[in-house]
């Protein structure tokens, strides 16, 4: 008789604890959550099976009423929160070395641009685009247009 309350008193807390981590941790429906349920399911029937009806329906409110007191003091006690992400990234690509080119400015290709590539303005090197055409390595090059951070070129002939 003790076995049985143990075994059923484990099952149900095991499940409902998966039933948990399944809905804070682990997102979508997964292999947790399954197994979870299952257990729970598995540790009230036994409860029906080897106590009887009377302490299987009391078994069934009992863990019905404590999964959703656990899930509602979860959620709404901010329990969790210092497992949520609450930063966000800001950054931007060369933000503390912004250029200070110009448009019109010549400069030569150090790699070949396929359409992009890499190119040296003023002793210093930057990634530069083509609008499509290839330019090879050594090639003067000028500055069409200067978007945020993007160097659009074209070769001077």
């Amino acid at each position: 008789m003790l076995l049985d309350w143990i075994t059923v008193i484990l099952l149900i807390g095991i499940g409902l604890l998966l039933i948990i981590v399944e809905l804070i941790f682990v997102p979508g429906t997964t292999i947790v959550g399954i197994l979870g349920f299952v257990l729970a399911v598995i540790g009230i029937w036994i409860g029906y099976a080897a106590l009887g009806d009377l302490v299987g329906h009391i078994i069934l409110a009992v863990s019905v009423l404590v999964g959703a007191v656990a899930m509602f003091y979860s959620f709404r006690s901010d329990a969790w929160s210092k497992y949520a992400l609450k930063n966000s990234n800001r950054g931007h690509v060369n933000e503390e070395n912004p250029h200070t080119l110009e448009e019109g400015e010549v400069g030569k290709t150090v790699s070949a641009l396929r359409p992009s590539g890499t190119a040296v303005f003023r002793d210093r090197h930057h990634e530069v685009h083509t609008q499509g055409e290839f330019v090879s390595p050594n090639a003067t090059i000028r500055i069409v247009r200067l978007s945020q951070n993007k160097i659009l070129v074209e070769e001077v002939s």
